[in-house]
């Protein structure tokens, strides 16, 4: 049996995105959880995937992939959610493999395959039109739908007084870039560090980066509002590299020697070269943007001759029911302020939010997608 929902489908590549009638199964299988969606953020990842840059994808489909909403319904073998809980989603993981079992979730040996390839754990599609015809999902969630399925692995349970127009975004951009300092490279208390890019993850990683006492914040970006959010984030140093040469800034603010770290969230390989070259010697460079586009910018000599490392992240290398409860926690406490950042829209309103967070206008936006839904009920 099937349920009617309405869902924001990218019918083929570049195509916008369009509000239909679609029908979700009305009973959860062993493992999954029927989600209503209260609010979703939007990520660039959900641009790469409607723009390809990404990498392939089974369109039609549904995306979105920082949902939070109330449990419907759930399957017969779900232990840890239960009908009315208030959650947030998240990606998806086998929680067999050894890098589950090791607590690095976002390593999984299947991560690509539960959350890429549009389809769900057993091989069919969590939609359908009304002819049958099939909608691949996203991360095994697609929260740019009314109400969607997802496994149980996919859901992190939060207090009911949490306003869920606000924490869909921890799910992903904000547990990104959050855990990147935290868990990735894990900078010690009064290193340096240079973030390239403010928006969501940049700004995710700056706050996680104050939390952890780097004595040095040096963000980097083209839009002066969101350097000047970064300073309210808490930034020691900003550079607007459209008027002078980052580089050499970070090099004049640490007297030559360079960051002990950076992040590159812009995903491109000039800038990512850029960044190796503001390294210290010794430093990390953890590039995280999502692309399909091949590195072609290694300086082998000075990667080699000074020792410099490239650090893959993916996901923050977080797990998802500690990492976003953790951040619900500074958030609470004043100290991960997110909420700053985000801009509500109506579902409606889905190709201009997606525009906004692509021009840059609008550092998170979420689409508040049931209009009804009162906070703290």
């Amino acid at each position: 049996m099937s349920r009617q929902i309405t869902g924001a489908v990218i019918e083929e590549l570049n195509a916008p995105f369009k509000l239909e009638t679609l029908e979700v199964d009305d009973q959860p299988k062993a493992h999954e959880v029927l989600v209503h969606i209260v609010a979703s953020g939007i990520c660039h990842s959900d641009e790469a995937v409607r723009n390809g840059s990404a990498g392939e994808y089974p369109y039609p489909g549904v995306v979105g992939h920082e949902g939070a909403g109330i449990v419907e319904k759930v399957g017969d073998q779900v232990t840890t959610v239960k009908e009315g809980d208030h959650v947030i989603l998240s990606y998806d993981y086998d929680g067999t493999c050894r890098h589950c079992l090791t607590g690095h979730p976002s390593s999984c040996v299947n991560w690509a395959k539960l959350n890429m390839e549009g389809v769900c754990p057993d091989g069919s599609v969590a939609f359908t039109r009304e002819d049958g015809s099939p909608i691949h999902n996203f991360f095994n969630q697609s929260s740019f739908t009314t109400e969607t399925l997802v496994q149980e692995r996919n859901v992190t349970v939060i207090d009911k007084t949490i306003d869920l127009r606000k924490v869909g975004p921890l799910g992903c951009g904000f547990v990104t870039g959050s855990g990147t300092v935290f868990n990735g490279l894990n900078p010690k208390e009064g290193t340096t560090i240079a973030i390239v890019g403010t928006g969501a993850v940049g700004s995710a990683a700056l706050m996680a980066a104050k939390i952890k006492g780097c004595s040095k914040i040096i963000c980097v970006d083209i839009h002066d509002s969101r350097l000047e959010m970064a300073k309210e984030l808490g930034a020691t140093h900003t550079i607007n590299s459209l008027n002078e040469n980052w580089v050499d800034k970070v090099h004049e603010i640490t007297n030559g020697e360079g960051v002990d770290f950076a992040i590159d969230t812009t995903g491109i390989s000039a800038i990512m070269h850029q960044a190796i070259t503001a390294l210290a010697s010794g430093g990390h460079l953890a590039p995280i943007a999502v692309t399909a586009k091949t590195l072609e910018f290694m300086p082998w000599n000075e990667i080699t001759a000074l020792q410099k490392h490239i650090d893959g992240v993916l996901m923050g290398d977080a797990i998802p029911q500690i990492g976003i409860q953790t951040l619900i926690d500074f958030w609470q406490e004043g100290e991960f302020p997110f909420d700053k950042l985000e801009k509500f829209y109506t579902f409606d309103q889905v190709n201009e939010a997606n525009k906004a967070s692509n021009d840059g206008s609008v550092i998170k936006p979420v689409m508040v997608i049931d209009q009804d839904y009162v906070p703290g009920q």
